[in-house]
Formats: C-alpha cells, structure tokens, sequence
C-alpha cells in the first residue's frame, strides 16, 4: 500500500491554482483547506442533475466532493480527507466540474 501524502503547501496551492482558476481555498471550521465553487442553475432540476453528475464522475474517480444543493445552485467542495487538505487531484477533480458544468 502506498504511503499517504503531504496536504499541499500554500506555496504549493498557489502553483496549482491555474488548474481550477474560478475556484476558492476555503477554511472551514475544523481547518481542512478545501477548494470550493458555487455553480447557478435557473432552477432546482437542472442544479439536481449537475450534482448527479458531479457525483457519477466522483464515484468513477473513487474521489468524493461536498455536494450543497439548493433551489439553482449547487456548491462543490474539493479536498482529501487522508491529507486533511488539498493534493493535485483535487484541482484535477475540479477541472473536470468546471467541463461537467460548461455542458450546461
């Protein structure tokens, strides 16, 4: 089994950050570095099936965002829970959200 990694540095963050550039480093309480994003919808269905979306490209990816749906939005938090932080694939897990919701 491979050793779990470092949560990236700032220093770190601030080089991935073109791969997920409408995204924010968040901090929630608890202290996780998150990346986060609201997406808006014109309504509930099509916010609903985004997020089904997000999340059958999650389970494929055996990476799992927060999901926050609500009536025209959705908002998508990116991190690694082993890390208690960010690695490159949660930039790379946004990216591809950002492709899922330019379909829209």
């Amino acid at each position: 089994m491979e050793a779990v990694k470092e949560a990236l540095t700032d220093q770190e963050i601030d080089d991935y950050r073109y791969q997920a550039p409408r995204w924010t480093v968040v901090v929630p309480p608890g202290g996780e570095k998150r990346l986060e994003r609201n997406f808006q919808f014109p309504n509930f269905i099509e916010a609903l099936d985004f997020a089904i979306r997000v999340g059958e490209m999650a389970e494929e990816e055996n990476h799992h965002p927060r999901l926050v749906i609500e009536w025209g939005s959705v908002t998508v938090s990116w991190w690694t829970h082993e890390v208690r932080g960010l690695l490159p694939n949660d930039f790379q897990m946004a990216a591809k959200t950002d492709t899922i919701f330019a379909e829209f």
